[in-house]
């Protein structure tokens, strides 16, 4: 009996007693749910990463809009722009535009479309650009003998199929631009939701800090968040 227990005793394996502490220290780094290897990438490798995900996540959290423009005229309309895009940045909505951030293989008019079926929002702006004087009439008599200032032909179409889409609109006009022409003269806009920039007395800075501007684009942009929400909303929330 003694003989067998004594066998048993010397085929035991012993096994090495490891502290908690050394446990832990043995597991890989952990950083978030990923397990990552324990060889550390370099800084200027980090740094690079860091810059494309926060470049990815800056533009994540912001509601795609069409903004509708042309290209400007003078450095006083560029500023305008430039300021005009911040302030739609700054209300985390992000600007779209063809052919300048986006362009497609197709026609100008499905370019258009596509990008309107796209966006939760339209604004457009109607720049000075030609200064026009009608001379001759084949309906009558001229409507106006005096000249006038026109925009471009897309700062008509691009607001009439974003109406007709039904995505909310916004039209910021250059004070005396189109004001008897399609949809930019009075009362042919629904609830006439464009406002003006008088540029020959207010500044740029004016504009931008006026109560008329704030008030206006503070609604639009309610609208174009409710409208995100409602294209956005889960089916099976709707279900009882």
């Amino acid at each position: 009996m003694s003989n067998s227990k004594t066998k048993d005793k010397a085929l035991q394996i012993p096994m090495k007693n490891l502290s908690p502490v050394s446990i832990v220290r043995e597991l890989p780094p952990v950083r978030g749910n990923l397990r990552t290897s324990s060889s550390n990438p370099k800084p200027a490798d980090h740094q690079k990463v860091t810059s494309a995900i926060n470049a990815c996540v800056d533009r994540a959290f912001r509601i795609p809009i069409f903004l509708s423009t042309t290209n400007t005229v003078n450095d006083l309309q560029g500023q305008f722009l430039n300021r005009l895009i911040s302030e739609i940045e700054e209300a985390l909505l992000f600007p779209r535009t063809l052919p300048v951030s986006e362009q497609y293989p197709e026609n100008i008019l499905t370019n258009i479309r596509r990008l309107v079926f796209s966006s939760y929002g339209l604004l457009a702006i109607n720049f000075r650009r030609f200064f026009v004087e009608i001379l001759q009439s084949n309906v009558g008599q001229p409507p106006t003998t005096t000249p006038f200032w026109e925009g471009s032909t897309f700062s008509q179409i691009e607001p009439a199929m974003a109406f007709q889409f039904g995505i909310p609109i916004l039209l910021v006009r250059e004070r005396g631009t189109d004001v008897n022409n399609g949809i930019w003269a009075g009362g042919i806009t629904p609830l006439n939701i464009f406002i003006d920039w008088d540029s020959d007395n207010q500044s740029v800075d004016d504009f931008f800090n006026s109560v008329q501007w704030r008030e206006v684009f503070a609604n639009w942009a309610a609208e174009v968040r409710g409208n995100y929400l409602l294209r956005t909303e889960p089916l099976f929330n709707n279900q009882h």
